[in-house]
């Protein structure tokens, strides 16, 4: 039988200049604790970077009505970038269970390395899932 979908060694990768909005400052007004902290590229936005890069690297290859979702995150960030460096995240599905993927994960900026580790997605029907948050949304009193 033919296997369909992600399957494990598939690799991709994606660039990011480092900008004032990707900055530890520019996290968000709602979390003050960022604001007067090094002017650098932010954790959040390496983690949001690494997702995107894996959301990339198998949305061709998902059913019609599917998507992902992270559900896991072990990264390092252990260098930091200045504003108008380039990011560069390489991931590599290494495994594949049911709808589990598990992404090795490699990023660079201009000069070092900055973060290794893995991120796991899990793919979904969009339509259940909808479904199932608006029935989470409908309990919560207003």
């Amino acid at each position: 039988m033919k296997q369909t979908g992600p399957q494990p060694g598939l690799k991709h990768t994606s660039r990011l200049l480092v900008d004032d909005s990707l900055t530890v400052p520019a996290v968000s007004d709602a979390l003050p604790g960022f604001a007067d902290m090094p002017h650098v590229f932010a954790s959040a936005y390496l983690l949001a970077f690494v997702e995107n890069t894996c959301i990339e690297a198998v949305a061709p290859l998902l059913p019609e009505g599917s998507k992902t979702v992270g559900t896991h995150a072990d990264l390092s960030h252990s260098a930091a970038t200045p504003v108008g460096m380039t990011v560069t995240a390489s991931v590599e599905l290494i495994e594949v269970e049911g709808r589990r993927l598990r992404f090795a994960v490699e990023c660079r900026d201009d000069q070092d390395l900055i973060s290794t580790g893995h991120h796991e997605r899990h793919v979904i029907d969009t339509s259940k899932f909808d479904q199932h948050v608006a029935a989470k949304a409908a309990t919560t009193a207003p």
